[in-house]
């Protein structure tokens, strides 16, 4: 089977500098003395997985475990510091609530402006446009501005366009926890849809119960390191025990 994505030893490092302690003179004095210390923080530290084409795989982890940063580095946003990354494929990510998105711009526009920023042509959009509308439930509102939805619009909408545009793979952060209920079974059965399509799909969540129906894969991270990687239900019963012992404690 082909894969979709590999990553070896994938690290990514943050310099915590102390300019607001001391001021940005006296740091620049302080490494012409040599006596300048900076601090490292490593957000992702040797994180190695591979992914064949169709699988999902949901990212788990407790608050700082490194999951939104490895998303940022296999979307493209940020370069790792150390390791490397093969990615195949078109890529339609989704990692923040309203990043890509014009506050000032109509949701139309918004729609519009978000499909030239994933690749595809006029010509497509006008074509898919009616169906991101119609499963976002934003027939109404497709003359309001972005920035007068509510958080719960804003996330159906961005879902909308990340999964009827068709991509090789989808990067979900977080995403299907917003919006109702029955929203959210709408867009498990989308990605379900996806998945049978041959995309492969990338999903941080903190519902070990969604992980549990939609993974076929799990990586388990914890301050930037891979605790496991592997088949979903023993792992997610191993994390389910780390989290109620962390309760106890």
């Amino acid at each position: 089977m082909e894969k979709s994505i590999i990553a070896n030893n994938l690290s990514v490092r943050y310099i915590l500098g102390d300019f607001k302690e001391v001021g940005l003179k006296d740091v620049i004095i302080q490494k012409i003395r040599g006596t300048y210390k900076k601090n490292e923080f490593w957000a992702v530290k040797d994180v190695s997985f591979s992914l064949e084409k169709g699988e999902l795989l949901g990212i788990i982890g407790t608050n700082g475990a490194g999951k939104s940063t490895l998303l940022k580095v296999i979307s493209g946003i940020m370069i790792p510091t150390q390791g490397t990354l093969s990615v195949k494929g078109s890529i339609a990510s989704l990692l923040e609530l309203g990043s890509g998105f014009d506050g000032e711009l109509t949701v139309k526009e918004n729609t519009f402006l978000r499909g030239a920023m994933l690749g595809y042509t006029r010509e497509f959009m006008n074509d898919t446009y009616q169906q991101i509308l119609e499963f976002a439930e934003l027939e109404e509102f497709e003359n309001h501005l972005f920035k007068n939805l509510s958080s719960g619009m804003k996330s159906r909408l961005a879902f909308s366009i990340a999964c009827l545009v068709s991509p090789e793979i989808l990067i979900l952060d977080e995403v299907l926890s917003v919006g109702d209920g029955a929203f959210r079974q709408k867009s498990e059965e989308k990605m379900m849809e996806i998945i049978k399509g041959g995309a492969t799909t990338l999903l941080v969540s903190h519902s070990l119960a969604q992980i549990r129906r939609l993974a076929t894969k799990v990586l388990w991270l914890d301050h930037g390191k891979v605790i496991a990687f592997g088949d979903t239900a023993p792992i997610c019963k191993e994390y389910d025990e780390f989290l109620k012992a962390k309760k106890k404690k």
